[in-house]
Parts: C-alpha cells; structure tokens; sequence
C-alpha cells in the first residue's frame, strides 16, 4: 500500500476494479477544507481513461510488475513475437497490450515487457528510437525561410513531421512518447 501523495506518471495501481497506470495527477490544496489528489488513470487491460480524486493521505494498493528484457522478432496475425533473452523462449504479445508503441517496434528490438501474474499486461518502449525515413516530400529551393516542417513515413509505418532538410534515406532520432522529430543521426 502507498499513499495517494508519492503517486508518480506510470506508477502501476491495483484498484477494485483491475490494473490502473497513473497518467497524470495533480495534488490540490484549495484555501478552504481538505487536500486531495486529483489523478488520470489508464486501464492497463482495455486502454480506458478515468479522471478519479483521491483524499489526501488516502492508501491504494501498488500493483507488483516484472519486467524483462525480450526482443521483437516477428509479426504474426496480430500478435508481435517477443524473446526472452533470458530463456529464449518466444510468446506472442497481442497488439492491443503494446498500444501506441506498435508504431515504433522494429525487428530486432530490445523492449521490456510487463508481467503482472505472470501475464502480460503491456511493453515499455525506449523512450527514444532511430528509424530511417523511406517517404517524405522532396525540399524546394526557397522553403526553407521560416523553419516549418513537412511530413515524414519512417520505416515503421509512423509519419512524424520533420525539418524541409530532411531526405528519403536519412536515419532521425524520433521521440516514442510525443511522437517528434529530435535529429538526425
């Protein structure tokens, strides 16, 4: 159990109703009465966002996670083939667990995988990846004044906006949790 004030982003909750990861949380203390705790929850199973407030000081059960470190082989249906790098046993990882990071997973990839009982229930991906760009609009001369952006496919399948410098071939560190172009590399 650990109190509502130590809650930090991506803390895992166990609550009456299932696993809940803390998004956002916001300690509020109004000029007149108690302090609480305001918080966004995701559902880690269905993906579901609920905004829930806390009294301050309020107990809520820490969700007890193991991660380990796999790697991404293959696709398969719509299961994502991980190994563990451990055993080298491979299992399949269905897509709605991995969520928003499908769109960055590249063969051969380390990420640690969430276990809860052992189940998975999720995959952290690194907070930063290096993909290479294989369609983006050629740069015209002239356009390049104001620093504005244009959008990019990167081998993955996600488009992220980039700089008019940026060509078909080149290799951009993207960040995984905004979706943003960093640099190149």
């Amino acid at each position: 159990m650990i109190s509502v004030n130590d809650l930090k982003t991506g803390l895992t909750l166990q609550l009456d109703n299932g696993l809940w990861s803390v998004v956002e949380f916001l300690h509020v203390k109004p000029g007149k009465g108690a302090a609480f705790v305001r918080s966004k929850l995701k559902n880690v199973e269905t993906g579901q966002v609920v905004e829930k407030t806390f009294r301050a000081g309020e107990k809520v059960a820490k969700a007890t996670l193991d991660r380990r470190e796999m790697q991404y082989l293959y696709k398969e249906g719509n299961d994502f083939v991980m190994m563990d790098m451990e055993s080298y046993e491979q299992m399949p990882v269905p897509e709605a667990h991995i969520g928003d990071g499908v769109k960055y997973l590249k063969e051969n990839m380390n990420v640690q995988v969430l276990f809860h009982d052992g189940k998975i229930i999720g995959l952290d991906i690194p907070a930063h990846v290096e993909l290479e760009v294989v369609d983006t609009p050629p740069s015209e001369k002239g356009n390049t004044s104001q620093g504005g952006t244009k959008p990019a496919k990167l081998e993955t399948g996600a488009v992220v906006n980039v700089p008019f410098f940026i060509a078909n071939g080149d290799i951009i560190r993207v960040d995984t949790r905004s979706n943003e172009y960093l640099d190149r590399c």
